[in-house]
């Protein structure tokens, strides 16, 4: 039964609102309509505090497996802020820089679209401190990065334990100083069959990486819902060793929206200890953008349904500032 409540909505008085499918072709509506909707709904819930939260998601969202972990994406435009500010939102409970986007063939290149490096070592600090993880994420939407062979993924193995966590090879710059990191995450928008991300992933929790004192390393990876992934994914995937998944369901024709959010139901079962956390953006532009009422409404509940259900991964920071997305969704999480 549909859950009712009343609440001022659109400036109104108390009306009866039902919950109640909406289609995810609203996307298409104006983006000022959008915004103004979202907003409002972000402050009918504001006003209305927990009862309010709890009786607009109805019965399927209250029952739900939530785990109120939200990541993001950060590092990919200047004006997004600091990984400070983003820490200190208190929005999320774990940050993914972006991207180390130039590796494989003996050349490693770090892309923070323009963030100045002086002063993000102790940012990451005050993330660990406040318990928000810091991991960084290779690959990118670029094609300066391949891993051709077992040594490549070795170097870049290499590389990164020396640049960015507990090693201290002589001549090796650390763009963070002695900040260590809490993980790697794959963000894989291209390769080959000859691609070896497997020996990469085994090597690193070979070596027992750990991102600060106590920390374990945290292994993600970041693919389009597609099932079964690209090859060159699919065989890091299989090692079994990765925490988590985060399958993102925008910008992309044939992964679009929640309704395609049964190939979730391949994913969660091929690797069952594994964490997956539904991949959304936070821009309103973005073709497959969910409006926050089918997040509460349909992509939330469906989601939480597997036993091995993550949380949400949001991109990114920048466009999640303007829209203020996570504050809406992460109650549902």
């Amino acid at each position: 039964m549909a859950a009712t409540c009343c609440f001022s909505f659109l400036r109104r008085g108390c009306t009866s609102f039902s919950i109640r499918r909406i289609s995810l072709r609203v996307i298409k509506r104006s983006k000022q309509g959008i915004s103004n909707g979202a907003r409002e709904l972000e402050g009918s819930l504001r006003r209305r505090g927990p009862a309010a939260l709890v009786c607009l998601a109805g019965p399927a969202a209250a029952a739900g497996n939530k785990t109120g972990q939200v990541t993001v994406f950060w590092g990919r435009n200047k004006d997004e802020g600091t990984l400070r500010e983003a820490c200190d939102s208190g929005l999320y409970t774990m940050v993914i820089m972006s991207f180390l986007d130039v590796f494989g063939h003996g050349r490693y290149h770090l892309n923070l679209s323009g963030h100045p490096l002086a002063g993000i070592g102790d940012d990451i600090k005050h993330c660990q401190y406040k318990g928000v993880p810091v991991s960084l994420s290779v690959g990118g939407f670029g094609t300066g990065y391949s891993l051709p062979s077992e040594q490549a993924a070795l170097d870049l193995f290499d590389h990164l334990w020396n640049a960015y966590f507990g090693g201290s090879k002589p001549g090796m710059h650390r763009p963070f100083g002695d900040a260590w990191l809490d993980g790697v995450d794959l963000f894989l928008e291209r390769g080959t069959a000859a691609d070896r991300y497997d020996v990469l992933a085994l090597e690193l929790a070979k070596h027992n990486i750990r991102g600060g004192p106590g920390k374990p390393l945290h292994l993600t990876a970041t693919p389009r819902c597609a099932f079964p992934p690209a090859g060159y994914l699919k065989r890091a995937v299989d090692t079994g060793i990765f925490e988590r998944v985060h399958i993102t369901i925008y910008d992309d024709p044939d992964c679009e929206a929640y309704w395609h959010l049964p190939r979730r139901i391949s994913w969660t079962a091929a690797y069952p200890a594994t964490r997956f956390y539904v991949g959304m953006t936070a821009s309103e532009m973005t073709h497959g953008w969910v409006h926050p009422k089918n997040v509460v409404d349909d992509v939330a509940p469906f989601a939480q349904k597997a036993d091995n259900y993550g949380g949400f991964m949001i991109w990114d920071r920048y466009y999640d500032k303007l829209s203020n997305y996570t504050s809406i969704v992460k109650y549902y999480a």
